[in-house]
């Protein structure tokens, strides 16, 4: 795990755009976290109450915009808080963007105390998150929300 966090800081240290830094970012976790089969940032589209996807790895998916609230992703726009769900079918408020996927884990990005975004990962395994992910997604939107500050880029949509 200590290689994957060197890997990342050497990401934020680069001279990446956002979009390449958020793309590079999915691409790095997912190929080095065995259990990790979709990763993606989404970010408050404007004043808008949804959720716009950035950046992502993995399979394609048909939800590009989530209006807050409905999802896993929704839900965590509302609530601010890290959300793991073990079993996606368990859970009512899931929306399905692939038959695979068993579980899922969702870390709010803040900047300037406001949620403005979030990491998204998607597994193919029940029970895959620990407490362990939550630290390493929770570091990742950290210096994602320091690269915003150091470069004054902001992420909105409209």
């Amino acid at each position: 795990m200590e290689k994957l966090y060197t890997t990342l800081n050497k990401l934020f240290e680069s001279n990446l755009n956002f979009n390449e830094l958020l793309t590079r970012i999915c691409e790095t976790l997912k190929k080095e976290v065995e259990h990790y089969d979709w990763v993606g940032f989404y970010f408050k589209n404007g004043n808008k109450k949804e959720l716009k996807l950035k950046a992502f790895a993995g399979l394609p998916t048909d939800h590009e915009i989530i209006p807050f609230g409905k999802g896993i992703c929704g839900q965590v726009a509302e609530s601010h808080q890290n959300f793991i769900v073990d079993n996606v079918h368990a859970q009512d408020n899931y929306i399905a963007c692939n038959i695979n996927v068993k579980s899922e884990i969702v870390i709010p990005l803040f900047y300037n105390e406001e949620n403005i975004g979030q990491i998204d990962i998607d597994s193919n395994t029940l029970n895959a998150f620990t407490k362990a992910d939550e630290e390493l997604l929770t570091y990742v939107n950290k210096k994602v929300s320091n690269y915003i500050k150091a470069k004054n880029t902001y992420p909105i949509f409209n």
